[in-house]
């Protein structure tokens, strides 16, 4: 049950004064951005669509998909 909290918690956050990074050299539409949030979590977002959706991830869960993209599994 601490995962949900957990996840209570970063969706409950205020993004407003997030400072969004992207990965340089990828085409515009092509980008996602990542802003880090307290605690090691991180909030992804399509900056073409600024006020849509943004994904939040606890720290656990973003190494997990760090890991995963390093060791091919999206492949």
């Amino acid at each position: 049950m601490a995962v949900t909290r957990d996840k209570a918690d970063l969706y409950a956050l205020d993004l407003g004064d997030a400072k969004w990074i992207s990965a340089p050299g990828a085409a515009p539409d092509d980008r996602i951005e990542i802003a880090k949030l307290p605690g090691g979590a991180i909030a992804l977002r399509v900056p073409t669509d600024p006020n849509g959706t943004i994904l939040r991830y606890t720290a656990d869960e973003w190494k997990a998909f760090v890991l995963g993209v390093r060791d091919g599994e999206f492949t």
